[in-house]
């Protein structure tokens, strides 16, 4: 009679924790989807293997283009010794841009650096090709602009951009102090800028004026070698009155060769048109 009795008394223990006593369903986990049983939230379960599916990417974004948020550094390494130079480009959504760029090869050694300012980082993105000879490198940039200002920074071994047939017979030398100015056409959209020495260290300040004493960009420039790390770049130049202004921060004893020529002519530009801002002849 006693082993009934607790039989008994065990008998609704048991059905009060049933799940069919309740009429609840457990949908934590459920083929085709899934749910999250407090937000309700899907979590991306993938219906046909059953498992977890990695979060879709925009359309238009590049996987290898990375947020530099302002006061960070981000690093890229390249252990391949084969890789001769390397694509750096900049970019932001129209906020100023303010970076540091350097390349490291060893410890302690910095064989290329340079600061670069863009008014618009949309309009007028950077571009520019570090050169890396012999051994493993690894490029630094630094976005030293305030937090409210990130970039976005993109450092490629392929799809490198490569100076026109022409620029070397447009080489010009500057001396140690001494400055060359390049006017430019309306209709040039952007223009290439080769600077070389004879092994001798580089010094120099690339300037794009629109007006007078109104910057868009600067790019101050060292490399311990220009003859066996010259430097690359493209700059855009949209809209008119551009000019590039080319400066040899260096002494008189490290002269250096320039060369600027227009990249991308805009073949529909007419002279005729209205310039806003400007000043036309009568």
């Amino acid at each position: 009679m006693k082993l009934s009795a607790l039989a008994l008394l065990a008998i609704p223990a048991v059905s009060a924790f049933s799940p069919a006593a309740t009429g609840r369903v457990n949908t934590a986990l459920t083929v085709g989807g899934s749910l999250d049983t407090r937000t309700g939230a899907g979590i991306g379960l993938d219906a046909n293997a059953g498992s977890l599916s990695a979060p879709k990417r925009k359309a238009g974004d590049p996987a290898d283009t990375i947020l530099v948020q302002g006061g960070s550094l981000k690093t890229w390494s390249f252990a391949s010794p084969a890789l001769e130079r390397l694509q750096v480009r900049l970019t932001t959504e129209g906020r100023p841009l303010d970076a540091d760029i350097e390349l490291w090869q060893g410890p302690d050694n910095t064989p290329c650096k340079m600061r670069v300012y863009v008014e618009d980082g949309s309009l007028r993105p950077f571009s520019a090709v570090i050169e890396t000879p012999r051994g493993p490198n690894t490029v630094a940039i630094r976005n030293i602009g305030q937090i409210e200002f990130p970039l976005a920074a993109k450092v490629a071994a392929d799809d490198v951009d490569r100076p026109a047939a022409d620029i070397a017979s447009a080489a010009m030398t500057i001396q140690g102090g001494a400055l060359r100015t390049y006017p430019f056409d309306p209709s040039v959209e952007s223009v290439q800028i080769m600077l070389k020495t004879d092994g001798r260290p580089l010094n120099a300040r690339i300037e794009l004026l629109q007006g007078p004493n109104n910057n868009k960009q600067v790019v101050e420039l060292y490399t311990e070698d220009g003859l066996d790390r010259p430097f690359f770049a493209v700059i855009e130049t949209p809209g008119s009155g551009n000019v590039v202004r080319v400066v040899n921060t260096a002494p008189v004893e490290f002269p250096m060769t320039a060369s600027v020529v227009p990249n991308e002519i805009n073949t529909d530009y007419s002279a005729s048109g209205v310039v806003i801002g400007g000043d036309t002849g009568w």
